[in-house]
């Protein structure tokens, strides 16, 4: 792991590139250097094994399918737990026991800091110029800091407004493009009466929290002036906090876990009309829930300017290779025909379990001819999120720690939806964990506290 000096250099270097300089980050790193470390075994007869560790469903089909298809390189597969069971702890207590996989998954948020702590190996040296092309720029600017990359996107997932359209239809409701109308519609939903909400405000959703936040023009964390800025109740951030609080208050949404029993009866029993969440979960609602087949759709996510779009991301994942890999360029190969190969997608898809948008634009005709459309009533949603990606607002930069600074915020969310304490209580509470972390990183800091 890096020590205090080095990690206060690698921290004040990364920041979000405009998308210009995230297409243009192509210098190289020390090749002795890139190939430290001992977690790789190769193979008789030319062969380079290399391992690979996700939480990702569909991952097993994708090994299957390239370990068939190349002969000179072969992937030892390990299906982990996610990260906020235990996956990311997992990872690096391997890698500082020196025997981290070659390849593994880290999410958007959870990405600067394993780069920060030397796991994820800068790449900027191994990865193609042919890749970076295939690659969305919003996609490949979450993941390149000051002209370093530090690994590879495989999709990216604008937020959008999944809704019961039967539920809609059989009520007069019309599909709401802001947030205003969204407001006024929870009202309206309210009083069907039977215990409907229009949403349920997730308790454990920093992520969703984010992406409303992100949309609205909040900024987080920002470095640009050569420090570490933490403004967690920034105006944006006020705005979206007194919204979901106008909106639990007023008793027009549930206010529990999204990961929860209770939010799966909510769902099941058609008490919640709309979901906000990812691209990703149109998949996982139709393997979830195939007997609501035909009822659900999905529209854009509302706005708060009509005439000035700009979204979010909720979830998405990338490839890194860690510091222990002893083949990166093998591993960088299976990464990627992962995020690029047609039969990669086909692949995942055939788990039944995704749908994501893939950060291959070349992709997207393959996820759309793979993708069974009569769950969403015929509905083209690879358009769709084809249309919302480039709508995701840039310079958006995760914080340090953003795990911990997670645990922090959804605690209080916690306490917010039992009464005690609000939502923005809990943004500052968020702020006032995350401080300690990077001042214990050797991190110079500054906080802007309203």
């Amino acid at each position: 792991m890096p020590g205090r000096q080095s990690r206060r250099s690698v921290l004040a270097a990364i920041t979000a590139l405009p998308l210009t300089g995230a297409l243009g980050a192509c210098s190289g790193n020390d090749s002795a250097s890139a190939r430290s470390g001992s977690s790789s075994k190769s193979g008789t007869k030319g062969t380079t094994t290399i391992t690979f560790w996700s939480a990702l469903r569909g991952s097993q089909q994708v090994v299957d399918a390239f370990n068939k298809t190349h002969d000179h390189i072969q992937v030892d597969f390990e299906q982990i737990p996610s990260g906020t069971q235990g996956g990311y702890l997992k990872l690096s207590n391997a890698a500082r026991a020196g025997n981290a996989p070659d390849v593994a998954t880290i999410e958007y948020p959870q990405l600067p800091g394993f780069a920060i702590d030397g796991v994820a190996r800068d790449i900027t040296s191994v990865i193609s110029d042919e890749l970076r092309a295939k690659l969305l720029p919003q996609s490949l600017g979450q993941t390149t800091f000051e002209k370093r990359t530090y690994s590879v996107p495989l999709d990216l997932e604008p937020m959008v407004l999944h809704y019961r359209k039967d539920l809609f239809d059989k009520f007069g409701f019309d599909v709401p493009t802001t947030w205003d109308e969204y407001a006024e519609l929870a009202r309206r939903v309210r009083r069907t009466g039977g215990g409907r909400r229009i949403a349920t405000f997730p308790t454990d959703g920093m992520s969703q929290m984010a992406a409303w936040c992100w949309q609205a023009g909040a900024q987080w964390f920002d470095i640009s002036k050569g420090a570490w800025n933490v403004s967690m109740a920034d105006a944006p951030t006020r705005k979206v906090a007194a919204y979901w609080q106008r909106l639990i208050d007023e008793g027009l949404v549930y206010c529990n876990s999204s990961t929860s029993r209770l939010y799966d009866a909510q769902i099941g029993n058609g008490l919640v009309l709309t979901r906000l969440s990812g691209a990703w979960d149109a998949g996982a609602q139709m393997n979830a829930r195939p007997e609501q087949k035909g009822k659900w759709r999905i529209a854009p996510l509302p706005q708060w300017t009509p005439g000035r779009p700009a979204l979010g991301t909720h979830g998405g994942s990338t490839f890194a290779v860690t510091k222990d890999s002893k083949h990166p360029e093998a591993a960088m190969e299976f990464i990627e025909w992962q995020v690029a190969h047609p039969d990669a997608l086909r692949a995942r898809l055939s788990s039944g379990a995704s749908s994501q948008y893939p950060a291959a634009t070349g992709l997207i005709p393959v996820g759309r001819a793979a993708f069974d459309r009569s769950y969403y009533g015929g509905q083209d949603i690879y358009r769709l999120f084809e249309e919302e990606a480039h709508k995701i607002r840039d310079g958006w930069v995760w914080g340090p720690r953003m795990t911990a600074t997670g645990y922090v915020m959804q605690d209080a969310f916690a306490r917010a939806g039992a009464g005690s304490g609000t939502i923005l209580s809990a943004m500052r509470a968020a702020q006032d964990g995350t401080m300690p972390d990077l001042k214990a990183l050797g991190l110079t800091t500054t906080q802007h506290s309203t």
